[in-house]
């Protein structure tokens, strides 16, 4: 399975985010994480710099979609796999421009999807 990031991630331990990173990590998953605040979280850095991210399979979005719109580009540059927008993040604006770059759309709760083997 390819990296994961977590775009959005807090170092706040009663945060979704924070629980996906920790669930990533059980799951054997390479787990990364973008956030405003730099940390580290379940063994995982949260970085302020999306230029040391590559590769990525797979983005799930913690960021409410009046926050998505400055970082439109620099999702789609990362050029992942799909993106996953967990509840509170749905973006139909954003779900065209990345359909439109062919990658694929999810709607969906990530810690659902690991909880339930269907990540």
């Amino acid at each position: 399975m390819g990296k994961a990031l977590v775009f959005g991630a807090s170092l706040k331990p009663n945060r979704y985010s924070n629980l996906a990173i920790l669930r990533l990590v059980e799951k054997g998953i390479d787990a990364q994480a973008f956030g405003l605040r730099e940390g580290i979280a379940h063994g995982v850095p949260i970085i302020n710099n999306l230029d040391e991210f590559e590769d990525i399979d797979t983005v799930t979005l913690y960021l409410n979609p009046g926050r998505q719109s400055e970082y439109y580009q620099a999702i789609l540059n990362l050029a992942p796999r799909r993106v996953i927008f967990n509840p509170g993040t749905e973006n139909p604006e954003f779900y065209e421009m990345l359909r439109k770059a062919g990658i694929q759309v999810e709607v969906a709760c990530t810690l659902v999807l690991l909880a339930t083997g269907q990540y």
